[in-house]
């Protein structure tokens, strides 16, 4: 049997890892591992003989591993595969190609396969948000129109590397330096431990053409940059070993995040009143955990996450911590809070 190449091994590791663990996340128990025999030597299973999980594919050497190495791996664990690919309709050809991604999955024996068209026009925020939103959105629906159990992201270490990068630089707290979660409700993450160095040189070993995005060289996107200058710039500076340095900060600062965020979902409701929180209960606490507490409580009352930024969040802290009399606090979306008999309130309550 003539052997794999290590790119490819790397890839269908990192998935069958987290089919066994991330799919019985979302659904139950986990995935039980069926003989090759019994699972056919490639595509995806029969409908109906597992969970379905789904691959974001953009035809990127990212996405297209993922998509291969998910087609060889979900039916040996006795599971469907299949694959979404999003057209946002931002260059010229875009249509095309989804079209011949989606041929590929077919040929592949991925299925179900779909096309999501999505409109990036007037939404809120600058182009990568945009679209970022709306390939989101469309993922989602299409997920949940299938009932899969799971949607597979491409993102990789260097990613995640990069993402470390522009929260340092944007000021990020914790939250932000703790990079792209692994797993997030329907969504995972299987390679943000696999380099984008392995994922084209698997696509190169199973003869497959991958499609370069010309957005992630256009310098006028943030990340771009960062890509094309700043991680080299490191690179250069302290060595090879700073990607996977950098992706490490972000797997134990989520650990800490992880924890801290549940001990301020305790705390949140130990401290509520009638009305709305107490200070004295708020005033008690650590500030890493009331921030958590103040932060949540925010959403709970319809701040938007994207617009909630830290500085909302000191305005609330400063009613608790600094009170001397001074006026609401204003929160995205038109939210106001106030400070009233020992407690914090929204107005109109």
């Amino acid at each position: 049997m003539a052997r794999i190449a290590l790119s490819v091994a790397a890839v269908r590791t990192a998935v069958r890892r987290a089919l066994r663990s991330g799919v019985g996340a979302a659904g139950g128990a986990g995935p039980r591992e069926v003989p090759e025999t019994a699972a056919g030597t490639g595509g995806a299973s029969q409908p109906g003989s597992g969970q379905l999980v789904l691959v974001a594919c953009s035809g990127g050497a990212d996405s297209l591993a993922l998509a291969a190495a998910t087609a060889f791996v979900a039916p040996r664990l006795g599971l469907r595969a299949g694959l979404v690919t999003v057209d946002h309709g931002l260059q010229e050809g875009s249509a095309a190609r989804a079209a011949a991604v989606a041929d590929w999955a077919r040929s592949a024996g991925l299925d179900p396969v779909e096309i999501a068209t999505v409109d990036v026009a007037g939404r809120p925020g600058g182009p990568e948000a945009a679209a970022r939103d709306a390939r989101y959105e469309a993922l989602s629906s299409v997920a949940e129109r299938n009932n899969a159990a799971a949607v597979l992201l491409g993102h990789t270490r260097d990613d995640q590397a990069e993402t470390v990068l522009l929260a340092l630089a944007r000021g990020a707290g914790p939250r932000g330096l703790a990079g792209m979660p692994y797993r997030k409700g329907v969504f995972v993450r299987p390679l943000l431990d696999v380099t984008r160095a392995d994922t084209r040189k698997a696509c190169a070993a199973l003869g497959m053409a991958a499609w370069d995005d010309p957005h992630n060289t256009d310098p006028a996107y943030t990340r771009s940059r960062v890509r094309a200058d700043a991680l080299p710039a490191l690179i250069a500076a302290l060595g090879p070993a700073v990607v996977a340095n950098l992706a490490r900060t972000a797997s134990l600062v989520a650990t800490d995040v992880r924890y801290l965020d549940g001990v301020a979902a305790e705390a949140l409701g130990a401290c509520r009143s009638g009305a709305g929180l107490s200070v004295g209960a708020l005033v008690a606490m650590p500030a890493a955990v009331r921030s958590r507490v103040l932060r949540a409580w925010a959403r709970e009352l319809g701040a938007p996450g994207a617009a909630l930024s830290h500085r909302h969040v000191l305005a609330l802290d400063a009613l608790v911590t600094d009170w001397h009399g001074q006026g609401p606090a204003s929160l995205p979306g038109g939210i106001v809070v106030g400070r009233r008999a020992g407690d914090l309130v929204p107005a109109g309550l």
